[in-house]
C-alpha cells in the first residue's frame, strides 16, 4: 500500500482503533480506484508517489466522510483531476 494505517488514521484524524478494520477496507478501495482512475498498475502508481499518495488521501477522506452517500461520479471526477498527470489514455 502506498499509504500506511498509521498515516490515514492520523489524516482522518482517528485516535483509537475502533475503525480500524474500516479504515483498513477503505484504504484499499482507495488506492484500487485510484490505480483504475489513472489506468496504471501498481508499479507505475509507485512511481509517482506524491500524486499517487495525495489522491489516495483524498479518496480515503472522501469514502470515510461519505459512507452512507457516496457518489461515485463526483469523486472519479475529482480523482481525474489530480491523477491528469500520470493517467494514461488506455489500458
Amino acid at each position: 500500500m502506498i499509504v500506511t494505517l498509521p498515516k490515514a488514521k492520523e489524516y482522518l484524524r482517528i485516535d483509537t482503533d475502533a475503525e480500524v478494520d474500516i479504515v483498513r477496507k477503505l484504504l484499499r478501495a482507495a488506492e484500487s480506484l485510484c490505480m483504475d482512475v489513472a489506468r496504471i498498475d501498481e508499479t507505475e502508481f509507485k512511481e509517482h508517489r506524491a500524486i499517487a499518495k495525495t489522491a489516495v488521501l483524498y479518496a480515503l477522506a472522501y469514502f470515510y466522510e461519505h459512507r452512507d452517500e457516496v457518489d461515485h461520479k463526483a469523486l472519479t471526477l475529482t480523482l481525474r483531476a489530480l491523477l491528469m498527470g500520470i493517467r494514461k489514455e488506455g489500458f
